[in-house]
């Protein structure tokens, strides 16, 4: 009975340790010291050269440093190191506890990058339990918490490998790929190792048994070349397979003797055992020390003046605590067994019903992959072709009507763009830009763009501007422009034979904050009282006989009340059947009339010379072609023209040029494998990614493939030749 109660007092006072040990570790500088992460860089080391009972030995001084020191984040970073290299040498159990333990610190401590770790750790356990799904949930959750560039391709390699266990190749190689050209300055060839074997291992389960051996040999070859022993293994065993399935018997051979060879040299039980041995005492120990010093704590506490009110108080809370403990323990044993089976049932629906969300999700985000790739390909067209006819000039009155396509085309790129990411717009992801521009000039461009259209309706449009307004303002003209084309254009469509007013009024001003009130009204068909609680849902119109009668798809009032919630405004609505509709909202924003008249608010581009440059391009579409290559020749730029991947790698090797316009996606190998296989033997040529680029794709891996900079198509004619100019005179370096 005392023994049971010296337990329970230990129980009740672990809070009050945890408590003050976390004030106390708070009260000093957190920051690790470069001698505690010096022991970190020398584990790492000694984990990737599979000399595991030194890194143990070093990760438990770094512990024992960061405990003297009492900085609380460096024996985190100790905790995490210590799980990862258990799960090293498969002790899970030893993981999970060391996971444990860091997840009591961190309860009381703000720390991003540990956050990340641990969700990290986590994640590669549920890849273990082949929980793939959500250890993918679980690696991007960490790839938001830090950016630290070790730590992302350590999670790029473990992506890789849960891409592959769901049999997602196409994803895992881009990973792998990327990590192969890595530029990390702790692990960069280990994490090249790696990326090799996992190739490789890929490779073999797609029965592509000539790259499987060709990333097979390089893996061997840094491996050997930096002493990394299990990894030296690995590449051997794996070889002696892929050849002997390839036929190449004596190659097989050597191999396999080489496995042998170093199974019996170094990889032997009794390694094993000390390695399990190291990490077993060192957790004992710290278990102990746990031990001990709760074990001071108490006596400290029982010191005190307060012993005789202290034991008083803990004993009373004891008693209540066994009845509780007693009480709840046979009535747990009780209904166990009998709630087991249920909720073991329950789970797996729960699973089901989850991987099932997460394949609609990849089938949604999927097909919004491919909207934005196909629609922004022919959107190139059209912006690229108004653009040469703007160039040879045109007569006026074909002038009014290519500026009014030119705006429409801007407008329509801007509006596809906000329609792919409404969910993160819905999920406040997406925030307004802060940029210089002209209210009037924004909401004149809107009007005579639907000029046409209201001809059409034979509607008058009528704007009411408030000279009052300052001319120079700072917020989001392109969301504000997509607002009131889709307001005003609502209006004009249910609007014939009347009139559309459009109102911007200034409200108030204190220093350089105003507020703009803004309406949109017409006297058209109105809408019932009963559908204004729903007009702003998506897809609705009211009725189903006025979308037939007047079409679209009725997003447009949706997306102007989540444009809206960005600039943290709401929308509002008056309307009377048959009489007409009027829309108004107001918005905050920054007034620059005070900054000096010479202010500029944009960089001026450089001029740059052009003539007698020779590029190429590399593009499968033969509208692109021909605009991409009249557009060099605009500016007396010569250029040859690569139908796909391969055509590009040959004539790249057999010609001269200033620089490439390599597109991402094309049939046959990417823009991203070319550029890979020009990279290998020609590393200066400037390589501009010209591309509708898509969802799925990531600026990273262009850049890691070796582009040295990215266009979006389609793109202004400006910026197109302003990027040429840098890449090829300024010779700037490549991004990574």
């Amino acid at each position: 009975m005392l023994l049971f109660l010296n337990k329970a007092i230990k129980i009740f006072l672990v809070p009050i340790f945890i408590l003050a040990t976390t004030t106390c570790l708070f009260s000093q500088d957190s920051v690790s010291s470069n001698d505690i992460q010096s022991y970190f860089n020398q584990a790492r080391k000694f984990k990737n050269q599979d000399k595991i009972d030194l890194a143990l030995e070093t990760l438990n001084t770094a512990a024992n440093e960061a405990e003297k020191k009492e900085d609380i984040k460096a024996l985190i970073d100790s905790l995490h190191e210590l799980a990862l290299l258990s799960l090293k040498i498969d002790k899970e159990g030893d993981t999970e506890f060391y996971w444990d333990q860091a997840s009591v610190l961190l309860k009381d401590i703000a720390y991003p990058y540990a956050d990340a770790m641990h969700k990290y750790i986590k994640a590669i356990l549920l890849h273990r339990s082949n929980q793939n799904f959500q250890s993918l949930f679980m690696l991007n959750d960490a790839k938001q918490l830090n950016n630290d560039r070790n730590f992302y391709n350590n999670l790029l390699l473990t992506e890789a490998r849960v891409y592959i266990s769901l049999e997602k190749y196409d994803s895992a190689t881009k990973n792998l790929n990327s990590l192969i050209v890595n530029t990390d300055i702790h692990e960069k060839e280990y994490l090249t190792t790696q990326a090799y074997l996992t190739l490789a291992e890929l490779n073999l389960r797609t029965d592509n048994l000539a790259e499987s051996a060709k990333n097979g040999e390089n893996a061997l070859v840094v491996a050997q070349t930096n002493g990394f022993l299990e990894d030296i293994k690995t590449a051997n065993a794996l070889l002696t397979t892929v050849y002997e399935r390839l036929g190449l018997y004596q190659k097989s051979l050597v191999n396999s003797q080489n496995l042998l060879q170093l199974k019996d040299s170094i990889f032997n039980i009794e390694k094993n055992k000390i390695e399990a041995k190291t990490a077993d005492k060192i957790k004992d120990d710290y278990k102990t020390e746990e031990i001990a010093r709760q074990q001071k704590k108490i006596e400290e506490l029982t010191e005190s003046q307060n012993r005789s009110e202290l034991t008083a108080i803990l004993a009373s809370a004891f008693l209540i605590i066994i009845s509780l403990l007693a009480v709840t323990l046979y009535r747990n044993n009780q209904i166990k067994f009998k709630t087991n089976d249920l909720l073991q049932t329950k789970n797996k629906e729960l699973q089901i019903a989850r991987d099932g969300a997460v394949q609609a999700m990849e089938a949604k985000t999927n097909f919004l992959s491919t909207v934005s790739h196909e629609l922004r390909t022919p959107l190139y067209a059209v912006t690229g072709l108004t653009h040469l006819l703007l160039e040879e000039e045109p007569q006026e009155h074909q002038k009014e009507h290519l500026k009014a396509l030119k705006f429409s085309g801007d407008y329509l790129l801007n509006f596809i763009n906000d329609i792919l990411h409404i969910n993160k717009i819905d999920a406040n992801k997406l925030e307004p830009l802060n940029m210089e521009f002209n209210l009037n000039k924004v909401i004149h461009e809107v009007i005579n763009s639907l000029t046409q259209s209201a001809k059409a309706n034979n509607t008058k449009l009528i704007l009411e501007y408030d000279s009052e307004i300052p001319s120079h303002l700072l917020s989001d003209p392109l969301k504000l422009s997509q607002i009131f084309m889709n307001l005003i254009g609502n209006s004009i469509k249910f609007t014939k034979g009347g009139e559309v007013k459009v109102i911007a009024k200034l409200l108030n001003k204190v220093e350089d904050d105003v507020t703009i009130y803004f309406e949109v009204s017409d006297n058209g068909i109105g809408i019932s009282k009963e559908k204004q609680k729903s007009i702003f849902e998506g897809f609705e119109q009211g009725s189903i006989q006025i979308n037939r009668e007047y079409g679209g798809t009725g997003l447009g009032l949706t997306i102007v009340k989540s444009l809206l919630g960005l600039f943290k405004s709401k929308i509002e609505l008056e309307s009377t059947l048959g009489e007409g509709s009027s829309f108004f909202f107001e918005i905050e924003m920054k007034s620059l009339d005070d900054i000096p008249e010479d202010f500029s608010f944009e960089i001026t581009p450089r001029d740059y010379d052009f003539k007698n440059l020779h590029l190429l391009i590399v593009e499968d579409n033969k509208i692109n072609q021909v605009i991409t290559k009249k557009m060099l020749s605009k500016k007396e730029m010569t250029s040859d023209i690569a139908n796909n991947g391969h055509e590009a790698i040959t004539l790249a090797q057999e010609n001269v040029y200033d620089a490439i316009l390599m597109d991402i996606h094309m049939p046959g190998i990417s823009g991203e494998e070319a550029t890979i296989e020009i990279r290998k033997f020609n590393q200066d040529i400037p390589i501009i990614a010209l591309t509708a680029i898509s969802l799925d794709d990531s600026l990273e891996s262009f850049y890691a493939a070796g582009c040295n900079d990215v266009v979006t198509k389609p793109f202004k004619p400006d910026v197109f030749y302003q990027k040429i100019g840098e890449n090829i005179f300024d010779k700037k370096p490549k991004n990574s």
